[in-house]
């Protein structure tokens, strides 16, 4: 059994280029895989490996400059869910595209998913779901605004036409792991709402504490690697993924007539170019041909990052 552990902290790294060779070579020295990203503003991904190399990863990250305090989310899998290891420098570890936001100076009130149930179900309460329209149409929170966008660049603008909804309200708001929600209670304070709150460790560590028959959770949440989604318990869920468009498809979409495996789906049968689906096959066929070698292709339906 593997270990997949997500995992971000914001931080500053003033030289984030000079980390990178060091935590790459790890990474491949125990065999982890994955992908992690380094900015100015500090680190963020996610990881899979054993358990030894898992906690040597770790370990290394958490000797980094501001990073002792950095905290992860961890779930098994039964085979390793990435091809291969990166190590990427980004403008930002989330990109939201607004320069003055800095989880640092604050963010909103952290609620323990515990507590997650009592704050949501609140009539004064507006529960915001901050993740793309692909991951919220395969599950989300009972009553969760879906903004309807398909990238979190776009949230700042849905707030700006949609803020006046929420007057006199208490704003709540949730991710897959929490670090959306860092920059976008952060954002919010600094357009003057005060009373800003989100799901501590995101829906990930709502679905490893709370029960199933105890929760408000609806559907299955989507995380990027080979599992595509998981549901309580962290266990795998059913969804599988078009390595077209990378939204996540469920086992009877494939049935579709539309379908074509590494392709086109449903969702972006219109979306691509003749030449683009072209190379699309033809990565698929390369894709095949190491399957029948007993080889793994680089571009194969594990690599997803």
């Amino acid at each position: 059994m593997l270990t997949v552990a997500a995992l971000y902290q914001f931080t500053r790294f003033d030289d984030p280029a000079a980390l990178r060779g060091p935590l790459l070579a790890l990474t491949e020295a125990h065999g982890v895989k994955g992908s992690l990203l380094l900015a100015c503003e500090g680190i963020n991904g996610t990881i899979a490996g054993t358990r030894s190399g898992i906690d040597a990863v770790l370990a290394h990250i958490r000797a980094l400059p501001g990073c002792a305090g950095l905290e992860w989310k961890e779930s098994p899998a039964r085979t390793m869910p990435f091809g291969r290891m990166k190590v990427r420098l980004k403008r930002e570890i989330v990109t939201m595209g607004q320069p003055d936001v800095d989880p640092r100076a604050g963010t909103g009130h952290y609620v323990a998913p515990a507590d997650w149930n009592a704050l949501i179900s609140a009539p004064d309460v507006a529960v915001i779901d901050t993740r793309n329209d692909y991951e919220v149409a395969i599950g989300s929170f009972d009553g969760a605004i879906d903004p309807g966008t398909s990238s979190f660049r776009e949230f700042p603008d849905w707030w700006q036409a949609n803020r006046h909804r929420f007057h006199n309200k208490r704003i709540a708001m949730f991710c897959t792991g929490g670090i959306r929600c860092e920059k976008s209670t952060n954002y919010l304070l600094s357009q003057g709402f005060k009373e800003v709150y989100h799901l501590k460790g995101g829906i990930l560590q709502y679905l490893e504490e709370v029960l199933p028959e105890h929760s408000m959770w609806r559907g299955a949440c989507f995380v990027f690697d080979q599992r595509v989604s998981v549901e309580h318990g962290l266990k795998p869920g059913a969804h599988l993924m078009c390595h077209a468009c990378r939204r996540p498809l469920r086992p009877e979409d494939t049935q579709r007539p539309d379908y074509e495996e590494g392709v086109q789906c449903r969702h972006c049968v219109d979306e691509f170019t003749p030449e683009r689906r072209a190379a699309f096959r033809e990565r698929q066929r390369q894709i095949r041909l190491a399957q029948v070698r007993g080889a793994r292709h680089l571009g194969a339906q594990g690599d997803v990052c």
